[in-house]
């Protein structure tokens, strides 16, 4: 009888690790998700700003077609690239396309910043010089919102690697979270947007 009682609360307090363990995952995973959640918010802005700083640039830049369309392109594929990111931010491959797409359009702006330079009257058009301020803004917000969601993801890779969780995560199949990294580093630069 007694062995018997040992081995029910044997088995009930290993029942009791694993729920634990795995509520504590479960909790995990869905705090990187709300900081990509939080990364999407300002990505969108930033995507909404770009037409409108397109559009002020094409009066001033109209021999550079070119260089205007290189930005809406990359625009939109990263706004593409985030959607899917942000349906599923847990798979890898959506957070490559996602980082790819993102370090396009930063090396697309930059450009377009640098030939903006050659452009006295665009430099002081009132309606640059806010969008640019406004898109400073943003960039700053992205960095700060990705540096918490790569925490967050860290904390979570760390919890389902770590022993006894490992098992656990492998049981249910917790997957490892890609990191938002930027690959190198002249993509990690914000675009410069001095007017």
């Amino acid at each position: 009888m007694i062995s018997l009682i040992v081995i029910l609360a044997v088995i009930l307090i290993f029942a009791i690790a694993i729920v634990r363990i795995y509520n504590n995952l479960v909790t995990l995973r869905n705090r990187f998700k709300n900081a990509y959640a939080q990364i999407d918010v300002q990505l969108k802005r930033r995507y909404d700003l770009i037409p409108n700083l397109v559009e002020t640039a094409k009066g001033y830049m109209k021999h550079e077609r070119e260089t205007l369309d290189a930005v809406i392109q990359a625009r939109n594929a990263a706004s593409s690239a985030n959607n899917q990111a942000a349906a599923n931010p847990d798979d890898p491959e959506a957070m490559k396309k996602l980082i790819g797409a993102e370090a396009s359009l930063t090396g697309s702006l930059g450009r377009l910043f640098a030939l903006s330079e050659a452009y006295p009257d665009l430099k002081a058009n009132q309606n640059m010089m806010q969008l640019s301020e406004e898109l400073t803004s943003t960039e700053n917000k992205i960095a700060f919102s990705r540096q918490s969601f790569n925490d967050s993801v860290m904390r979570y890779n760390t919890s389902r690697e770590t022993f006894p969780n490992n098992i656990i995560s492998g049981m249910f199949n917790f997957k490892e979270a890609q990191l938002f990294e930027i690959d190198r580093a002249e993509e990690g630069k914000a675009p410069k947007v001095s007017f």
